[in-house]
């Protein structure tokens, strides 16, 4: 179990650079920028985590251009508290037992489209208006994906594959979802409405955590980063993302803006998940959501 949780650790820090890739910032070359971060993508991505790289960066990117909305944001779906009652049967029933489910979260997310739309079979609302060369290339990366997870099992057999590959990938899922998942709630976290929303504010709804200086230089600064990733989502790299939030943090309190800008130091992350999971889920309370 030990060296699974470490693999799986060491699978969410090449995430990290992946997710760099997705964003266009592990190279900003004219001429070959597009092709490294593709390649880049693909192997850390598609082989190493086994997540389709190009239908992911889809979904991500409308993430981004659309954080801490109501009804447009993705990865994140938001659902108000106080409407709960009203809610369908299957979602209520997702409610009570969603600590079961809480290791497989990410899985759930790639394979069934919950609630952006398929990463490996084409369909949701992330797919919307794209064309067949868009659906055609995110293709590739699925291909790359299947086939990496396949050749391991041939060659593996069901339970090492299980053990050695699909343990590890459970815990990184787990890292991935328990970071971005804090990441984007706060006892005092906003959502806005088509009439309120604006990217500055959305971004500045999210949440810089400190976990502790060790596994943050190993995340890639990937959790105490994260309001100047999203205010500067195509143009700051992973290895920038410390100096950019210092330089962040000093010109909005020379500015007299600093109470814009959330912090929380999160050493003990792993129950502080659990705890905001369990008390909240997706909910977010009425008096949180700015629509006027």
């Amino acid at each position: 179990a030990p060296l699974q949780i470490l693999t799986g650790f060491a699978m969410w820090c090449t995430w990290c650079i992946g997710h760099d890739a997705g964003h266009g910032t592990v190279s900003k070359s004219t001429k070959f920028g597009k092709g490294i971060n593709r390649i880049v993508g693909e192997i850390t991505h598609s082989m190493i985590c086994l997540t389709p790289f190009v239908p992911w960066a889809l979904s991500h990117k409308k993430h981004h251009l659309n954080h801490n909305h109501l009804e447009k944001d993705y990865s994140h779906e938001w659902m108000i508290r106080e409407e709960a009652d009203d809610m369908p049967p299957f979602i209520k029933a997702t409610y009570y037992i969603r600590m079961a489910y809480l290791p497989f979260l990410y899985f759930i997310y790639l394979f069934t489209g919950i609630p952006d739309g398929g990463h490996v079979l084409f369909y949701g609302r992330m797919w919307e208006g794209e064309s067949m060369k868009d659906k055609l290339d995110g293709a590739l990366s699925v291909a790359v994906s299947v086939a990496t997870a396949g050749t391991l099992w041939h060659n593996m057999g069901t339970s090492d594959f299980a053990v050695v590959c699909m343990a590890p990938w459970t815990v990184m899922g787990f890292w991935l979802f328990m970071v971005t998942y804090l990441q984007h709630h706060s006892d005092d976290g906003k959502v806005y409405t088509d009439d309120t929303f604006t990217f500055e504010k959305g971004a500045f709804e999210t949440v810089d955590r400190d976990y502790g200086e060790g596994v943050n230089a190993l995340s890639h600064h990937m959790m105490d980063g994260h309001v100047i990733h999203h205010l500067f989502f195509t143009k700051v790299p992973h290895y920038r993302l410390h100096a950019a939030t210092q330089a962040l943090q000093k010109g909005m309190k020379e500015r007299g803006q600093d109470h814009l800008y959330k912090q929380i130091d999160t050493p003990d992350f792993t129950q502080e998940i659990i705890k905001q999971y369990y008390n909240n889920w997706f909910y977010i309370n009425e008096e949180n959501i700015v629509r006027k």
